[in-house]
């Protein structure tokens, strides 16, 4: 597997912006929904011109928030991030690739005369030993990461940080690229799919493995898509395996269970979140409608009323009582798609 070497020369040598890239696993610009474009537009071109990411790392509610980007390279969720918390919110970012935190750092006080406040700061550092960094635990409401933990070679010490610096009821959303299955050694050698996320991408059940290991006992899939290598030089190599750029929320909740125990409970959506005025979707499988009476098992229950969103919801029920097994339930591959193939839920 290729050092962390490797993927700061790929990231801060090979590639000089955007166009180098040689797969389609980075998000098209037409993915990015019409709220957000606005403050993309404030970001310097500098530093759009350096994007690397695979998805869309902006959950609701962030206005106050204390947010942390792993891998924050040039800085552009960053600064996309650092409007949305506000003036009383802050954002960090963390990167080991001096090339990239040159650029982010570079057009830290245009952003602050753009936005009329300064609340972001960038730290030099690996994503695999954030112990290591002046982070104090328990102190990010938010931990956001963008295409970049397949590029990581200790995958579980990376959660295991991320859990250390969550307050409870915190989460971790974040984008990254999977694969249908265990991918074979010389193709997980290969610098430069490494690079180019594919040879780092983990089987997405190895994935929910590590997750629960870390202590995320309840991983959600929020969106996801199929990524088309088109490459000549590259698709060979990968044979059938068929990769995917998705979107997960992980939350720092004690008390979720390993599974989705039905009590009894429903929540109603109040409409009040913005950009959300007609539903909300806390995954793939949960579109709340406003104001409509919506069955949830105990781990939902939870993430709505122990998490930032829960004074936008009403909660029925509690857990004095138990049904078993929450219909609909399941193991198989989670990543949908349709006949030609794009992604059967939102895109990025």
């Amino acid at each position: 597997m290729p050092t962390q070497a490797a993927v700061q020369a790929y990231y801060g040598q090979e590639l000089s912006c955007t166009a180098d890239l040689k797969t389609s696993a980075c998000c098209d610009a037409d993915a990015v929904p019409d709220w957000l474009r606005p403050l993309l537009a404030r970001i310097h071109p500098d530093v759009l011109a350096r994007y690397y990411g695979c998805g869309l790392i902006c959950p609701p509610l962030l206005e106050g928030c204390r947010v942390l980007d792993l891998g924050s390279g040039s800085g552009r969720d960053v600064y996309a991030l650092a409007q949305l918390v506000g003036p009383s919110g802050s954002v960090v970012g963390v990167d080991m690739t001096a090339e990239q935190l040159a650029v982010a750092r570079e057009h830290l006080a245009f952003h602050a005369e753009q936005f009329g406040y300064a609340n972001v700061s960038f730290l030099e550092g690996t994503i695999e030993a954030l112990d290591q960094l002046p982070l104090e635990p328990g102190s990010f409401d938010v931990v956001v990461s963008n295409c970049v933990l397949n590029l990581s070679t200790e995958k579980a010490a990376v959660l295991r940080g991320v859990k250390r610096l969550l307050k409870p009821g915190g989460e971790m959303y974040f984008s990254d690229v999977y694969v249908d299955r265990r991918l074979p050694e010389a193709v997980r050698r290969d610098p430069v799919l490494y690079g180019e996320c594919l040879g780092g991408a983990l089987y997405w059940n190895d994935f929910l493995r590590l997750a629960r290991e870390a202590g995320f006992i309840d991983p959600r899939l929020v969106a996801d898509r199929e990524i088309q290598i088109t490459d000549p030089a590259l698709a060979p190599l990968v044979g059938e395996a068929r990769f995917f750029s998705a979107t997960y929320r992980l939350f720092h909740i004690a008390e979720l269970e390993d599974a989705c125990e039905d009590h009894g409970q429903a929540v109603i959506y109040r409409g009040t979140i913005p950009h959300h005025p007609h539903r909300f979707d806390l995954d793939g499988h949960h579109a709340i409608e406003t104001g409509r009476v919506f069955p949830v098992c105990g781990n939902t229950f939870r993430m709505l009323q122990a998490t930032r969103f829960a004074p936008h919801f009403s909660f029925i029920g509690d857990f004095s009582r138990h049904y078993g097994l929450f219909p609909g339930c399941g193991s198989s591959l989670p990543f949908g798609t349709t006949g030609d193939g794009q992604a059967s839920g939102s895109c990025c």
